[in-house]
């Protein structure tokens, strides 16, 4: 975006790069922790929970726990932004993850053993803010910006696919070896196999460097700041709570209604359901580097929508719940992809962990909103009031964006502003 006397200044660019990364791939193995950490404790450890008699409400609680961690770890961001080398943050993260999950998997998965599997629960997540906030800078720092829609793509596959890993994989591990600490075991060495991953990652530069750690933090705050006011980085903001691709459609709930049983819910929305948002996730960051990755966003949001809109159109059986789940899956993925990709074209490279947790922080505003709209939906006017809802709220908020970025953009005096979707 060219700067303008009326609007904020363009962020600066840093000096080019030690090396780059052309083969994108490797951020599929680089999120792959991240994935597996979420998906050990929502999956495999909530069944082994469950199946001991522990309640809902007290397996739900320790996964909660674990998400607020995610939703407060934007406050360690800076010291990963400004203190010691990203690689060596990426490696205690993955050593961190291995080790817990290793811990988890020996205690006993009942009562007794709720309150330590707790601690350990929120000690993986933390650790897997560490592996995610280095693999970003990796992203920002060393991904040519005309690869940045495709790294995207295959970081958001690393993180779906890991969560297929550490769900599918390590409960398929846990109920059919007669020893318990396989399962972890396995997930640990994984993990650690994804750290010596970073020896293919260039150097990494830090972008605040000062003698002391405050001159330090406060060049970070002046670099968010930057962010939020340039144009691009206020239009991602906006975006990023607007309720499209937010992937909140509460299949399991209504599943009933399509004749699926639980054993197919649990394959639709478990492992097939992460496959198919992972090669979503390729397709859309491979489209992201073709267009606008705010209107692709948008594109994958709608597409989303449809797929829902046809669905209660659609006979009720269960081969209908598989297609139109899994397309919404696919779609949700994309959605993923293009949300990566927009960060990374707000933020630059400056402060990148920071920036981008804070974006991540905000983007987690429309997935409770859409959750809690369709359940208000569906239990107000029914089911096919919801899949509608699908489509029409995302598709309201999207004209009401394209509106306000047309209005609001820059242009000199006389001349008439024909704006993409996002600048």
């Amino acid at each position: 975006m060219t700067a303008r006397a009326d609007t904020a200044p363009e962020l600066a660019p840093l000096p080019a790069p030690h090396g780059s990364i052309r083969r994108t791939a490797i951020f599929l193995p680089l999120f792959a922790p991240f994935g597996i950490s979420g998906g050990y404790v929502g999956v495999t450890l909530a069944f082994q929970l469950g199946r001991s008699g522990l309640s809902t409400l007290e397996i739900t609680t320790i996964i909660a726990g674990t998400l607020w961690v995610q939703t407060w770890k934007v406050l360690w961001a800076p010291i990963v932004d400004t203190v010691g080398n990203p690689k060596l943050w990426y490696g205690l993260g993955a050593a961190g993850i291995g080790a817990t999950i290793l811990s988890m998997s020996v205690l006993p998965a009942t009562a007794r053993g709720v309150p330590a599997i707790t601690v350990l629960a929120l000690v993986s997540s933390a650790a897997s803010t560490l592996t995610s906030m280095s693999s970003e800078i990796f992203l920002a720092q060393s991904v040519p910006p005309e690869m940045q829609g495709r790294a995207s793509g295959w970081a958001q596959a690393g993180n779906l696919g890991g969560g297929g890993v550490g769900g599918g994989l390590g409960l398929l591990l846990a109920e059919h070896v007669s020893q318990p600490w396989v399962s972890g075991a396995v997930l640990a060495a994984i993990c650690l196999l994804c750290w010596g991953c970073v020896r293919f990652v260039p150097p990494v530069r830090r972008t605040r460097s000062v003698p002391r750690y405050l001159d330090a933090l406060k060049g970070v705050v002046r670099d968010v700041w930057e962010v939020a006011r340039s144009r691009v980085g206020t239009l991602a903001l906006i975006l990023m709570v607007l309720p499209i691709a937010s992937g909140a459609a509460p299949w399991s709930a209504i599943a009933g209604e399509w004749g699926a049983g639980a054993d197919l819910v649990a394959i639709v929305n478990g492992v097939v359901g992460g496959l198919a948002a992972a090669a979503g996730a390729l397709v859309g960051g491979y489209l992201c580097d073709r267009m606008s990755p705010g209107r692709a966003y948008c594109v994958f949001g709608l597409v989303a929508g449809v797929a829902c809109v046809v669905m209660a159109w659609w006979a009720r059986t269960p081969a209908a719940f598989v297609v139109f789940t899994l397309a919404y899956s696919a779609a949700v993925g994309c959605g993923f992809a293009a949300y990566s990709a927009i960060v990374l074209q707000a933020i630059g490279q400056r402060s990148a962990a920071t920036n981008f947790n804070l974006m991540s922080a905000v983007a987690n505003v429309p997935l409770a909103v859409m959750t809690s709209f369709d359940g208000w939906v569906h239990d107000r006017y029914g089911t096919d009031a919801m899949l509608y809802g699908e489509l029409l709220l995302p598709a309201a908020t999207i004209v009401g964006f394209a509106v306000f970025v047309v209005a609001t953009k820059p242009r000199p005096r006389g001349q008439r502003a024909v704006a993409p979707l996002v600048d």
